[in-house]
């Protein structure tokens, strides 16, 4: 229960501690998501990466700062539960005419997070559920621009509505031919919504921002035409001589999952009010859940309190028993699933194998390099908790078992409730090894291609997987293969890629020992064969279209471009969606 009276005058002064606290983070998010622009027009990738990952760690330094503050300030170990219910009050006061209240909410759960005992965690003391609705926020900023802009094509014509579309962005470098850009996106609209007639609605509706991420600019909005929505996605690129090109049109929910799949970075917008944004992003793919797209939107701190209140509801609608995971066991990780919830959920060990020469706190590092990194839709998003708390009935006895003996450090019995002080959540895919072992040969041959695809989006983004058997790499639902094991994961420029040596005698050759030297960082990729390619059919399919991945030239030459500053281009759509490469009309 609430109190029915403000009477500490302490709690004010708190809750206006935290809210100006989050207005900080806000303020450095937004402008650091606002200069993306400049950073795309002058082509400055390497900018564009630093960003994205200091970015990542703006949200726990103000939370921190905040944290300090209350401490030294307030001495907020001491107060009592009726002091922090009023402080929370109050907080819910400043939230009024907020234009990011669910992110607020979010940051005063965890800054308290850090001060309060767990148990309070159950309690009034944070937002479980949030307060302020969100509903029909808009900007308020003198002369800020809408959400989203919409556009009458009745009167100008499709050609002309589509060049105001794309201009009114003003980026500042020209396109190397927008009439010609323009012109193909009017075809490939024209062919989308097939024997296309204006009805009375017709209109265009475009996000205000333009979505920026890796050497992109994503224009993102719908087509409205009486009762259909068409959603569409038109990326824009730098062209070989610099100036600007279309490079394809995008239209419909699949295609625009793909680019905002959660095996992608976080994409840089320029958002007052991004419940606005997530609700006209959820109009064009209602299968994505709020929390990825909090996430995909660089609020991902959010999209991990989202997460956990799906999660908590899907607990008290289900009656499935959590269980280790189908598959290889990890040597490293201990994974385990709730089969009726699509994501799985990973353990560090206490101890490994002799061959894994790693620690925990390396372990964590590698996935903290994941998290800051383009993923390039190759690897996995994970979703890190502190002390979560499971039912203990909902745990099979063999899970428990396992997590007794592999993880005790990790692991606390609370009564009926069973807390694990660390763990990552991934969302769940089939592993490629069981893929491979089920599938039909065309389901096979597409993944061993797409196997070998992924391998060398990785290594455009300078990403070494280091372990590359068929059980670390998974299957989504969209067929695409994605990487997810990343403890032995490194960056292509600190590695040494090797030939193995000829052997100079037959008692070298006929050694079943390696003889030659391997210093830490060195790797033979003609050693990946034996491992990877026993069945005949999979390596038929392997060498006709990625033997090149077996030759140590293929990625020192690599190494060699992006040690040079080469950043390499990954698109989230098919070739054959670019204008560039379709046939001459």
């Amino acid at each position: 229960m609430f109190p029915h009276e403000l009477t500490d005058s302490r709690a004010y002064d708190i809750a206006r501690a935290l809210i100006d606290g989050f207005n900080r983070h806000y303020w450095l998010f937004r402008e650091t998501s606002a200069a993306a622009k400049g950073r795309f027009e002058k082509a400055d990738w390497h900018g564009q990466q630093r960003a994205q990952a200091q970015r990542i760690e703006f949200y726990d330094q103000r939370v921190d700062e905040a944290v300090d503050r209350l401490r030294s300030e307030f001495a907020v170990e001491t107060l009592s539960m009726d002091t922090w219910q009023q402080v929370k009050l109050h907080y819910i006061g400043l939230l009024t005419d907020h234009r990011q209240p669910e992110l607020a909410e979010t940051f005063f759960n965890s800054a308290t997070a850090k001060v309060l005992h767990r148990s309070y965690f159950r309690n009034d003391f944070i937002f479980v559920r949030p307060a302020i609705s969100t509903e029909y926020i808009e900007p308020d900023e003198p002369g800020a621009a809408p959400t989203y802009r919409a556009y009458y094509p009745g009167q100008d014509g499709l050609h002309a509505t589509w060049a105001r579309v794309v201009s009114n962005f003003q980026l500042e470098v020209p396109f190397e031919d927008l009439d010609r850009d323009v012109e193909h996106v009017v075809q490939a609209m024209v062919a989308e919504l097939g024997g296309f007639r204006p009805r009375p609605n017709f209109q265009i509706q475009v996000l205000s921002s333009l979505f920026y991420r890796n050497k992109g600019a994503y224009l993102v909005g719908k087509i409205i035409n009486g009762f259909n929505e068409t959603p569409l996605a038109l990326p824009i690129l730098h062209g070989p001589d610099g100036r600007l090109v279309i490079d394809a049109a995008l239209f419909g929910e699949d295609d625009l999952l793909m680019i905002f799949s959660y095996a992608r970075a976080y994409f840089m917008v320029d958002m007052e009010v991004p419940s606005a944004y997530v609700h006209f992003l959820r109009s064009l793919m209602p299968r994505k859940p709020r929390a990825e797209l909090y996430s995909t939107l660089g609020l991902q701190k959010h999209g991990k309190n989202l997460f956990y209140r799906d999660f908590l509801a899907h607990l008290r609608h289900s009656s499935d028993k959590f269980r280790i995971a189908p598959g290889i066991k990890g040597m490293v990780m201990l994974v385990f699933d709730l089969p009726s919830f699509p994501y799985v959920f990973k353990v560090i060990k206490d101890f490994y194998p002799a061959q894994k020469d790693t620690t925990r706190e390396q372990i964590k590092a590698k996935y903290l390099l994941v998290k800051q990194h383009d993923r390039v839709g190759r690897m996995a998003d994970t979703l890190e908790y502190s002390n979560v708390a499971f039912p203990r009935q909902r745990f099979e006895e063999e899970l428990v078992a396992e997590l007794r003996h592999y993880c005790p450090s990790l692991l606390e019995e609370d009564g009926d409730m069973l807390v694990i002080r660390h763990v990552y959540i991934e969302r769940r895919m089939i592993p490629l090894n069981i893929y491979l072992q089920e599938a039909d040969p065309e389901q096979m041959a597409h993944a061993v291609v797409e196997y070998g695809n992924a391998i060398k989006d990785l290594v455009s983004a300078n990403i070494f997987p280091g372990d590359m058997l068929w059980k670390n790499f998974g299957v989504t639902r969209h067929g695409k293969v994605v990487f997810y094991d990343y403890d032995e994961i490194e960056y292509i420029t600190d590695c040494n890629f090797r030939r193995v040596p000829e052997p100079r005698n037959e008692e070298e050759e006929m050694s079943g020992e390696v003889w030659y030297s391997v210093g830490p960082h060195d790797v033979f990729p003609e050693t990946f064969a034996p491992f990877l390619l026993g069945n005949p059919q999979v390596r038929e399919v392997f060498m006709a279209h990625h033997a090149e991945l077996l030759d140590a030239a293929f990625w020192q030459g690599h190494k060699e471009r992006i040690a040079a500053g080469h950043v390499h281009d990954v698109f989230p759509y098919e070739p054959s969606k670019r204008f560039s490469l379709r046939p001459a009309q």
